[in-house]
Protein backbone atom coordinates (compact mmCIF):
# COMPACT_ATOMS: atom_id res chain seq x y z
CA UNK A 1 0.00 0.00 0.00
CA UNK A 2 1.41 3.40 -0.96
CA UNK A 3 1.55 6.37 1.42
CA UNK A 4 -1.21 8.05 -0.58
CA UNK A 5 -3.46 5.00 -0.36
CA UNK A 6 -2.84 4.76 3.38
CA UNK A 7 -3.78 8.41 3.70
CA UNK A 8 -6.97 7.89 1.75
CA UNK A 9 -7.94 4.94 3.91
CA UNK A 10 -7.11 6.93 7.05
CA UNK A 11 -9.89 9.31 6.00
CA UNK A 12 -12.31 6.47 6.78
CA UNK A 13 -11.18 6.37 10.42
CA UNK A 14 -13.89 8.88 11.32
CA UNK A 15 -16.51 6.37 10.18
CA UNK A 16 -15.56 4.10 13.05
CA UNK A 17 -16.78 6.58 15.64
CA UNK A 18 -16.77 5.22 19.15
CA UNK A 19 -17.77 1.73 18.12
CA UNK A 20 -14.58 0.51 16.46
CA UNK A 21 -15.90 -3.00 15.91
CA UNK A 22 -14.67 -5.61 13.47
CA UNK A 23 -18.06 -5.40 11.73
CA UNK A 24 -17.59 -1.71 11.09
CA UNK A 25 -14.06 -2.24 9.80
CA UNK A 26 -15.38 -4.99 7.53
CA UNK A 27 -18.05 -2.60 6.26
CA UNK A 28 -15.40 -0.01 5.36
CA UNK A 29 -13.22 -2.56 3.57
CA UNK A 30 -16.23 -4.05 1.79
CA UNK A 31 -17.10 -0.59 0.51
CA UNK A 32 -13.52 -0.07 -0.68
CA UNK A 33 -13.66 -3.35 -2.60
CA UNK A 34 -17.00 -2.35 -4.14
CA UNK A 35 -15.54 1.00 -5.19
CA UNK A 36 -12.66 -0.77 -6.92
CA UNK A 37 -10.00 0.39 -4.49
CA UNK A 38 -8.60 -3.10 -3.82
CA UNK A 39 -8.27 -5.09 -7.09
CA UNK A 40 -8.47 -8.91 -7.17
CA UNK A 41 -5.26 -10.59 -6.05
CA UNK A 42 -4.22 -7.64 -3.85
CA UNK A 43 -2.50 -8.66 -0.63
CA UNK A 44 -3.98 -6.75 2.32
CA UNK A 45 -1.33 -5.55 4.74
CA UNK A 46 -2.34 -5.75 8.39
CA UNK A 47 0.17 -3.06 9.34
CA UNK A 48 -0.85 -0.56 6.66
CA UNK A 49 -4.61 -0.99 6.99
CA UNK A 50 -4.60 -1.28 10.77
CA UNK A 51 -2.44 1.81 11.04
CA UNK A 52 -4.59 3.79 8.61
CA UNK A 53 -7.81 2.94 10.45
CA UNK A 54 -6.29 3.05 13.93
CA UNK A 55 -7.54 -0.40 14.93
CA UNK A 56 -5.85 -3.31 16.63
CA UNK A 57 -4.43 -6.30 14.81
CA UNK A 58 -7.04 -8.56 16.42
CA UNK A 59 -9.90 -6.32 15.29
CA UNK A 60 -8.55 -6.22 11.75
CA UNK A 61 -8.09 -9.99 11.65
CA UNK A 62 -11.70 -10.47 12.73
CA UNK A 63 -12.80 -8.09 9.94
CA UNK A 64 -10.74 -10.12 7.46
CA UNK A 65 -12.42 -13.28 8.75
CA UNK A 66 -15.87 -11.78 8.16
CA UNK A 67 -14.99 -10.76 4.60
CA UNK A 68 -13.49 -14.17 3.93
CA UNK A 69 -16.82 -15.68 4.96
CA UNK A 70 -18.48 -13.33 2.43
CA UNK A 71 -16.12 -14.64 -0.29
CA UNK A 72 -14.47 -11.28 -0.85
CA UNK A 73 -11.13 -12.29 0.66
CA UNK A 74 -9.10 -15.50 0.84
CA UNK A 75 -6.52 -16.50 3.42
CA UNK A 76 -3.44 -18.27 2.08
CA UNK A 77 -1.36 -20.14 4.63
CA UNK A 78 1.98 -18.46 5.33
CA UNK A 79 1.25 -15.80 2.71
CA UNK A 80 -1.49 -13.62 4.15
CA UNK A 81 -4.93 -12.33 3.14
CA UNK A 82 -5.76 -11.49 -0.48
CA UNK A 83 -8.70 -10.05 -2.37
CA UNK A 84 -10.37 -12.99 -4.06
CA UNK A 85 -10.13 -13.75 -7.78
CA UNK A 86 -13.50 -15.09 -8.95
CA UNK A 87 -14.16 -18.08 -11.15
CA UNK A 88 -16.50 -17.78 -14.15
CA UNK A 89 -19.10 -19.86 -12.28
CA UNK A 90 -19.03 -17.27 -9.50
CA UNK A 91 -19.96 -14.54 -11.98
CA UNK A 92 -22.90 -16.59 -13.27
CA UNK A 93 -24.11 -17.23 -9.72
CA UNK A 94 -23.82 -13.55 -8.78
CA UNK A 95 -26.13 -12.64 -11.65
CA UNK A 96 -28.65 -15.34 -10.71
CA UNK A 97 -28.78 -13.86 -7.22
CA UNK A 98 -29.10 -10.33 -8.55
CA UNK A 99 -31.99 -11.25 -10.83
CA UNK A 100 -33.87 -12.92 -7.99
CA UNK A 101 -33.40 -10.02 -5.60
CA UNK A 102 -33.55 -6.94 -7.84
CA UNK A 103 -36.58 -8.02 -9.84
CA UNK A 104 -38.40 -8.99 -6.63
CA UNK A 105 -37.68 -5.53 -5.21
CA UNK A 106 -39.20 -3.79 -8.23
CA UNK A 107 -42.16 -6.19 -8.29
CA UNK A 108 -42.92 -5.46 -4.64
CA UNK A 109 -42.71 -1.67 -4.75
CA UNK A 110 -46.42 -1.06 -4.35
CA UNK A 111 -48.16 2.05 -5.62
CA UNK A 112 -46.24 5.07 -6.95
CA UNK A 113 -44.75 7.56 -6.46
CA UNK A 114 -41.45 5.97 -5.46
CA UNK A 115 -38.50 7.66 -3.68
CA UNK A 116 -36.19 7.83 -6.69
CA UNK A 117 -33.77 10.62 -5.74
CA UNK A 118 -30.85 8.25 -5.04
CA UNK A 119 -31.49 6.35 -8.25
CA UNK A 120 -31.56 9.60 -10.24
CA UNK A 121 -28.25 10.71 -8.70
CA UNK A 122 -26.63 7.39 -9.71
CA UNK A 123 -27.87 7.74 -13.30
CA UNK A 124 -26.52 11.30 -13.53
CA UNK A 125 -23.24 10.18 -11.97
CA UNK A 126 -22.80 7.51 -14.64
CA UNK A 127 -23.62 9.88 -17.50
CA UNK A 128 -21.19 12.49 -16.18
CA UNK A 129 -18.41 9.90 -15.83
CA UNK A 130 -19.03 8.68 -19.39
CA UNK A 131 -18.89 12.25 -20.71
CA UNK A 132 -15.50 12.63 -18.99
CA UNK A 133 -14.26 9.32 -20.41
CA UNK A 134 -13.99 7.89 -16.88
CA UNK A 135 -15.10 4.31 -17.51
CA UNK A 136 -14.08 2.94 -14.10
CA UNK A 137 -16.23 5.79 -12.76
CA UNK A 138 -19.10 4.57 -14.94
CA UNK A 139 -18.65 1.12 -13.41
CA UNK A 140 -18.83 2.61 -9.91
CA UNK A 141 -21.94 4.61 -10.81
CA UNK A 142 -23.56 1.45 -12.13
CA UNK A 143 -22.92 -0.29 -8.82
CA UNK A 144 -24.50 2.72 -7.10
CA UNK A 145 -27.54 2.49 -9.40
CA UNK A 146 -28.26 -1.10 -8.45
CA UNK A 147 -27.57 -0.46 -4.78
CA UNK A 148 -30.09 2.41 -4.81
CA UNK A 149 -32.57 0.25 -6.71
CA UNK A 150 -32.45 -2.43 -4.01
CA UNK A 151 -32.67 0.26 -1.32
CA UNK A 152 -36.19 1.04 -2.59
CA UNK A 153 -37.32 -2.08 -0.69
CA UNK A 154 -36.53 -0.32 2.59
CA UNK A 155 -34.98 -3.50 3.98
CA UNK A 156 -31.71 -3.40 5.91
CA UNK A 157 -31.26 -7.14 5.37
CA UNK A 158 -31.67 -6.86 1.61
CA UNK A 159 -29.30 -3.90 1.53
CA UNK A 160 -26.69 -5.92 3.45
CA UNK A 161 -27.07 -8.89 1.11
CA UNK A 162 -26.63 -6.77 -1.99
CA UNK A 163 -23.63 -4.88 -0.63
CA UNK A 164 -21.75 -8.16 -0.54
CA UNK A 165 -23.07 -9.35 -3.91
CA UNK A 166 -22.20 -6.09 -5.66
CA UNK A 167 -18.76 -6.00 -4.05
CA UNK A 168 -18.14 -9.49 -5.45
CA UNK A 169 -19.31 -8.32 -8.86
CA UNK A 170 -16.78 -5.49 -8.79
CA UNK A 171 -14.04 -8.11 -8.51
CA UNK A 172 -15.12 -9.38 -11.93
CA UNK A 173 -15.19 -5.89 -13.45
CA UNK A 174 -11.54 -5.36 -12.51
CA UNK A 175 -10.29 -8.07 -14.85
CA UNK A 176 -12.25 -7.02 -17.93
CA UNK A 177 -9.93 -5.43 -20.47
CA UNK A 178 -12.27 -2.76 -21.91
CA UNK A 179 -14.64 -1.24 -19.31
CA UNK A 180 -16.12 1.11 -21.91
CA UNK A 181 -17.39 -1.75 -24.06
CA UNK A 182 -18.70 -3.46 -20.94
CA UNK A 183 -20.54 -0.55 -19.31
CA UNK A 184 -21.49 1.98 -21.99
CA UNK A 185 -24.60 0.12 -23.28
CA UNK A 186 -26.18 0.19 -19.82
CA UNK A 187 -26.11 3.95 -19.29
CA UNK A 188 -29.22 4.42 -21.43
CA UNK A 189 -30.84 1.34 -19.93
CA UNK A 190 -30.38 2.67 -16.40
CA UNK A 191 -32.17 5.85 -17.40
CA UNK A 192 -34.89 3.84 -19.12
CA UNK A 193 -35.59 1.93 -15.90
CA UNK A 194 -35.57 5.19 -13.92
CA UNK A 195 -38.04 6.78 -16.37
CA UNK A 196 -40.37 3.77 -16.13
CA UNK A 197 -40.40 4.01 -12.34
CA UNK A 198 -40.97 7.77 -12.48
CA UNK A 199 -44.01 7.09 -14.64
CA UNK A 200 -45.23 4.52 -12.11
CA UNK A 201 -44.83 1.70 -14.64
CA UNK A 202 -43.57 -0.94 -12.24
CA UNK A 203 -44.22 -3.93 -14.53
CA UNK A 204 -42.38 -2.23 -17.38
CA UNK A 205 -39.45 -1.44 -15.11
CA UNK A 206 -39.26 -5.06 -13.96
CA UNK A 207 -39.32 -6.33 -17.53
CA UNK A 208 -36.57 -3.90 -18.55
CA UNK A 209 -34.50 -4.88 -15.51
CA UNK A 210 -34.83 -8.63 -16.13
CA UNK A 211 -33.71 -8.25 -19.75
CA UNK A 212 -30.92 -5.90 -18.65
CA UNK A 213 -29.56 -8.39 -16.12
CA UNK A 214 -29.76 -11.31 -18.56
CA UNK A 215 -27.85 -9.34 -21.19
CA UNK A 216 -25.31 -8.10 -18.67
CA UNK A 217 -24.73 -11.61 -17.31
CA UNK A 218 -23.95 -12.93 -20.78
CA UNK A 219 -21.60 -10.03 -21.61
CA UNK A 220 -19.76 -9.96 -18.30
CA UNK A 221 -19.38 -13.74 -18.04
CA UNK A 222 -18.01 -13.94 -21.59
CA UNK A 223 -15.61 -11.03 -21.08
CA UNK A 224 -14.49 -12.40 -17.74
CA UNK A 225 -13.89 -15.86 -19.18
CA UNK A 226 -11.67 -14.35 -21.88
CA UNK A 227 -9.76 -12.39 -19.23
CA UNK A 228 -9.07 -15.29 -16.89
CA UNK A 229 -8.32 -17.76 -19.67
CA UNK A 230 -5.91 -15.47 -21.52
CA UNK A 231 -2.27 -16.67 -21.33
CA UNK A 232 0.03 -14.43 -19.28
CA UNK A 233 2.11 -11.89 -21.16
CA UNK A 234 5.70 -13.03 -21.78
CA UNK A 235 8.31 -11.61 -19.43
CA UNK A 236 10.84 -9.40 -21.23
Amino acid sequence: MTAREAGDLADDRALLGRTSTAERVADILRGRVAEGWFPPGTRLSEDSIGGALGVSRNTLREAFRLLTHERLLVHELNRGVFVRVLAVDDVEDIYRTRRLVECAVVRGLGDPPYPLAGLAVAVAEGEAAAHAGDWPGVSTANIHFHRELVALAGSARTDELMRGVLAELRLAFHLVADPRVLHQPYLARNREILDALRAGERATAERLLARYLDDSRARVAAAYARAVEAPPSPTP
